[in-house]
Parts: structure tokens; C-alpha cells; sequence
């Protein structure tokens, strides 16, 4: 493959495009630009690396990409879909996002909900048909073991595992344990 220089408008049309599809953090689009200019101009990546952190800063003080509204609305995404607190945060940790950002977006999580790692674990076990949503015989270790890997604690596996239907489920999670 031959050189060739690597025009600023193609890093845009790469950027917009992806903020087009997906929600990023600074981050993220940052990774994601470098991956792809590695991808097609290898020998180009350090000439390249100060125009992607240019249009990275530039597209953060536009307003196109924030950090703290990111991490809220991925903590929320998450969370509804039964992510643990420890999962969320490793996620938020894993896309770029800076302590103060994720600490932020869990803090809202316990501003919306008593317990919110109690919570996530009513719509895991609904996910996973776990607890009172299992059709077959209980393998009460292999629940609990699910969970683990889930990121959730013993005392709130238990709590889910322990309720009889989906109902008491439902009450648990809106009123928390004692």
C-alpha cells in the first residue's frame, strides 16, 4: 500500500459517521478514529494523532460529545437491563470515562432507586429467568453463581432467589431490604 497523507475532512466524515450510529465518550472516539486510521494508512497513526485529538476537543467544547451526559445515559441503559453497580462502573471505565463522570452517573442510580444493585437484580433475574422466573428446577448454586459473575452480591442474589413469584419480586425491588 502506497503513503498517502491523511486529510482532516476524512478523520470528520469518519467521526460524524460514527457519532451518526452510535453514543460515545471522548474516548471511545478517539480509540475508534485511531483503529480505523491504523486499519487503512498503518505507517500514518503518529502524524495523525494530534488531528484526531483536535477534532476530538473541538467536537467536546461544540457540545457534540459529553462525557457526563454519556455516562448518566449509558448507567441508566444498563442498569434497566439488570447490569450490576460494580458492571456499570467497569463498563463506564472501560468506554474512557473519567472516576468523577462514573461516580456521578451511580450517584444518580441511588438518587432514583433505595437500592439500585437490588433493583438490577430484579431485571437480571427476569432476564436470565432466574429465581421466581425459572421454568425448570432450582440449581439454587447455579443461580447464585450467575449472579456472582453478574457482579451482584451474596445478600442481594439471596434476597431475588428467596421470593416465590413475580410479584414479591416486583415489591422488593420498589421497596428495597431492610
Amino acid at each position: 500500500m502506497e503513503y498517502r497523507e491523511i486529510e482532516p475532512e476524512l478523520l470528520e466524515r469518519w467521526a460524524l459517521h460514527y457519532l451518526g450510529r452510535y453514543a460515545s465518550s471522548a474516548e471511545n472516539l478517539r480509540r475508534v478514529l485511531v483503529r480505523r486510521v491504523r486499519r487503512h494508512f498503518p505507517d500514518s497513526v503518529p502524524q495523525v494523532s494530534p488531528l484526531i485529538d483536535a477534532l476530538v476537543t473541538r467536537y467536546c467544547e461544540s457540545g457534540l460529545l459529553d462525557d457526563t451526559k454519556y455516562a448518566a445515559g449509558r448507567a441508566h441503559s444498563l442498569h434497566r437491563r439488570g447490569a450490576s453497580l460494580k458492571a456499570i462502573r467497569a463498563q463506564l471505565a472501560a468506554k474512557g470515562i473519567v472516576s468523577s463522570h462514573i461516580a456521578g452517573a451511580v450517584s444518580e442510580l441511588h438518587s432514583e432507586a433505595a437500592d439500585p444493585d437490588l433493583a438490577a437484580a430484579c431485571a437480571f433475574a427476569r432476564r436470565r429467568r432466574l429465581g421466581p422466573y425459572r421454568r425448570a428446577a432450582a440449581d439454587h448454586a447455579r443461580e447464585l453463581g450467575a449472579f456472582a459473575r453478574a457482579g451482584f452480591n451474596r445478600r442481594v442474589a439471596e434476597a431475588v432467589l428467596a421470593c416465590g413469584d413475580p410479584a414479591a419480586l416486583e415489591a422488593l425491588a420498589r421497596e428495597g431490604l431492610c
